[in-house]
């Protein structure tokens, strides 16, 4: 809810409220009553969460089937909105304002087509409306969809391109900048992701604002490439650019908000499963970049990311070989095992398994021994922390026997569990 409502439900414990004023979902005043195909009325903000959000396309009361999610009706229950905001001044309740109407198609088409040619500054306004619209409900957001208003603002996007050739290059720029946050804002469906991901130059742009001087920016940027790859077809996914990937390890390096990262994460969880994408990734230096982060990371979720980025680029030759460069590689790998999660401690595992099958020198080996890696892998196969973890730790103990069995540096308490 938002302050107002948040008052009038406050306001509202006092007096016993009519049970027909509350949401049926989350048993609060309604401030903007919409009635469902069903016939029952909900929230406007709660309904639009459990259908748009949730991805729930039953009503939550009857629970019968409502139509796809792209033609639900959303009715505003005007009658009931007046008896509300009459029952709030009857019982000196903080009064709801009345919600604005939802945008129409038409309206919408007309907004654009009159934006279309015009000047700089008449587009920057054309922006300012759409964006109030945008912020409104997802119902305004699902119109703007339909009404083509991401193919508009792509356009623009892509004009960012144009402004350093322009008289008007400040007003393109932030006509550009504008555009990419409204973009965002209207969480596109997936039929409208794959559109933007098939409009050429359009990963281009969204690098180029990767590299803006704009945190704002940068961080749009990453939100809306991790709607469209985790959306894209393989095909789309195996053709990434290395500079893409410099500009993904440079937005970890400056840590611009936890969001940015976290997303910045799940791009390349999602794109160093395809093709060179892994060589590219590490030739970027995200395996540095990676250790360095999990190294003080105290955040489950990121840290888990991080450890997933980091099995993947020790698919291959070279994420192996950067990750053992790195002074703490091992023992930072070694230290997250049974001490995150149990998703955490697979990852890590896995990546010791990739290590001591593929990339095991002498030197390597010592090494593991040194700082623990061994005494930890031992401690794994005793507790719980999963049966694969357990196996692949048994996988990797055996493997190298002859070099750690008879060595002083494991535990004496594990010596009796060692693997024959």
């Amino acid at each position: 809810m938002n302050s107002s409502s948040s008052m009038a439900a406050a306001d509202a414990e006092e007096v016993e409220v009519p049970p027909y004023f509350l949401c049926p979902i989350s048993l609060e005043i309604m401030k903007d009553p919409v009635t469902v195909s069903t016939g029952i009325t909900y929230d406007r903000d709660n309904i639009e969460k459990w259908i748009f959000s949730q991805k729930n396309l039953t009503c939550p009361v009857t629970k019968q089937p409502l139509s796809d999610a792209d033609d639900i009706s959303l009715t505003p229950n005007i009658t009931l909105r007046r008896l509300i905001q009459s029952w709030c001044t009857l019982h000196a309740v903080q009064r709801l304002p009345t919600p604005k109407p939802p945008v129409t198609k038409p309206d919408l088409l007309k907004l654009l087509a009159g934006a279309g040619n015009t000047t700089p500054q008449s587009q920057i306004k054309c922006l300012q409306r759409l964006r109030s619209i945008a912020s409104q409900n997802q119902t305004n957001r699902l119109c703007m969809e339909k009404a083509g208003a991401a193919d508009f603002l792509a356009s623009l996007i892509v004009r960012k391109s144009e402004a350093a050739a322009s008289s008007d290059s400040e007003l393109l720029i932030k006509s550009s900048e504008d555009a990419l946050s409204i973009l965002h804002t209207l969480q596109l469906s997936e039929s409208g992701l794959k559109s933007l991901i098939s409009k050429p130059h359009f990963i281009g742009c969204l690098i180029s604002f990767m590299r803006s001087t704009s945190y704002e920016s940068r961080a749009y940027a990453v939100f809306i490439l991790n709607s469209m790859l985790d959306v894209a077809d393989p095909s789309h996914l195996i053709n990434l650019t290395p500079q893409l990937f410099a500009e993904l390890v440079q937005i970890l390096k400056d840590q611009i908000c936890r969001k940015a990262t976290k997303a910045t994460l799940k791009v390349l969880i999602t794109t160093c499963s395809w093709g060179r994408n892994r060589v590219k990734a590490v030739g970027a230096g995200l395996v540095g970049v990676v250790m360095d982060l999990l190294l003080d990371s105290s955040d489950k979720r990121a840290s888990e990311m991080m450890l997933m980025v980091l099995d993947l680029l020790c698919q291959c030759a070279e994420g192996r070989a950067e990750l053992l460069q790195h002074p703490a590689g091992l023992a930072v790998v070694s230290k997250k095992i049974l001490r995150v999660s149990h998703a955490a401690s697979e990852r890590a595992v896995r990546i010791l398994h990739s290590i001591s099958k593929f990339s095991a020198t002498p030197a390597v080996l010592q090494e593991m021994l040194q700082i623990g890696v061994v005494a930890k892998l031992c401690l794994v196969i005793q507790v719980d922390c999963g049966v694969r973890s357990k196996e692949r730790a048994r996988q990797i103990l055996k493997l190298h026997a002859r070099a750690w069995k008879n060595s002083s540096c494991i535990p004496n308490t594990f010596i009796s569990t060692y693997p024959s």
